[in-house]
């Protein structure tokens, strides 16, 4: 299957992203790993990409599609994988359409995680990290430490990143708003999206998706 993966920040998208490719058998191909691998071994993009992160610019778009043309071609993604993070706006979404046509093929679903924007405020503001190891994270509903303010793992001080606070994440909200929202309305005009709650455990939702997936779109 060839798949997109939309929703939120806090939908819990890499996490089901794993989970979904691992049942599936195909890679997850997430735009974060693409950035890092890349820069890390210093390809051509990753350079050119380095350049604009580095003068706090945005990388272009046709960096960012050409990265991910590029994963795509590899030989473990020829018989399908699940994107995340890309596309991310409707420039990219009509990039890809032409990538796969190219390549006589098509995406067989774009999974939408849907989740309040309550929910989503709750879940990022609430995380605490441990100075000492960023592994260890907590949250202060859904995983509390025993002593406010310290790590149960090796008793480092837990913090809130800047870019967990409340207005942080509601300007992330935005974005994902303004930019990669209108890519649900694009892939739903061909018929393509999935929509599910992205709320309770995460083996439910995996379940909940697994379940949308086998339903193709084009079979309801």
């Amino acid at each position: 299957m060839r798949i997109v993966l939309v929703g939120p920040p806090g939908a819990g998208k890499g996490t089901q992203a794993a989970f979904l490719a691992k049942n599936l058998s195909i890679p997850h191909i997430s735009t974060g790993d693409l950035f890092r691998a890349n820069i890390s071994q210093q390809t051509e993009l990753g350079k050119l990409a380095k350049s604009y992160m580095d003068r706090g610019e945005l990388v272009p778009d046709e960096v960012t599609i050409a990265m991910a043309k590029d994963r795509m071609e590899q030989p473990d993604a020829r018989g399908g994988f699940l994107l995340d993070g890309f596309p991310r706006n409707v420039s990219q979404a009509e990039a890809l359409d032409d990538m796969l046509k190219g390549e006589s093929m098509k995406l067989d679903a774009v999974l939408d995680l849907e989740v309040p924007e309550d929910e989503v405020v709750k879940r990022i503001a609430g995380r605490r990290i441990c100075r000492n190891d960023s592994a260890h994270v907590f949250h202060v509903s859904y995983k509390a430490p025993k002593q406010d303010g310290v790590c149960d793992v090796c008793g480092g001080e837990l913090y809130q990143r800047d870019d967990d606070s409340e207005d942080t994440v509601r300007t992330r909200l935005e974005v994902y708003h303004t930019q990669t929202e209108p890519i649900i309305d694009y892939y739903k005009a061909q018929g393509l999206v999935v929509t599910i709650s992205a709320l309770g455990k995460v083996e439910e939702v995996t379940e909940r998706a697994m379940e949308a997936l086998r339903q193709k779109p084009g079979d309801k």
